[in-house]
């Protein structure tokens, strides 16, 4: 597994060899605790609903197919998201979106990931936010990218797989933008791409 930097990026290889087909995109958080009284008391935390969503695109930019989570899945369903968390409670990945590589259209060369705050609150209230790309096939976690840094920001586009010669790349954007949903920070992907 490879801990990825904002701005870093990792050439994806399935362990043992060969090419990856099926890779999982997992998005995990915890809603900050509150400090002083509240905090011992277990008050003051909440809940909060972040959302995750993957867009695809061409080689010239343009958008073809998006999936959150009022589109759990793709034209073709070689993209499928796990449904909306609206909480970040318990361990492990909160919302997942899983894709079919080998069954992604050829003209696909760049999956956007982003989450978005849908009710608006800030990441001032989140802790321990991060994104892992797992290779479906074993279970193998692939990359991590630590997306915890507090603000006033609602959203952020986390990271890229990119086609690369036969195989892809995983690159850690970790830009902080603002918008209920994908469509608000389009400006930010887009910048990303």
């Amino acid at each position: 597994m490879v801990s990825l930097q904002k701005g870093q990026a990792v050439r994806l290889e399935k362990s043992g060899g060969g090419s990856l087909t099926r890779v999982a995109m997992g998005l995990g958080w915890d809603v900050r605790k509150a400090k002083g009284l509240l905090g011992i008391f277990g008050g003051g935390g909440g809940d909060v609903d972040l959302d995750a969503s993957c867009l695809t695109f061409d080689a010239d930019r343009r958008q073809l197919d998006e999936v959150w989570f009022r589109k759990l899945a793709s034209d073709d369903s070689s993209i499928v998201h796990s449904g909306d968390n609206r909480t970040g409670a318990g361990d492990g990945d909160d919302e997942t979106i899983s894709v079919d590589l080998a069954r992604l259209p050829a003209n696909v060369s760049t999956l956007i990931f982003t989450v978005n705050s849908f009710t608006g609150d800030s990441f001032d209230r989140i802790e321990n936010a991060y994104c892992r790309l797992v290779d479906s096939t074993n279970g193998k976690e692939l990359a991590r990218y630590d997306l915890t840094g507090s603000g006033s920001h609602t959203g952020q586009v986390m990271a890229k797989l990119v086609r690369v010669g036969g195989g892809w790349e995983m690159k850690a954007l970790g830009e902080r933008t603002t918008g209920r949903t994908f469509q608000d920070m389009m400006g930010a992907i887009l910048a990303a791409l």
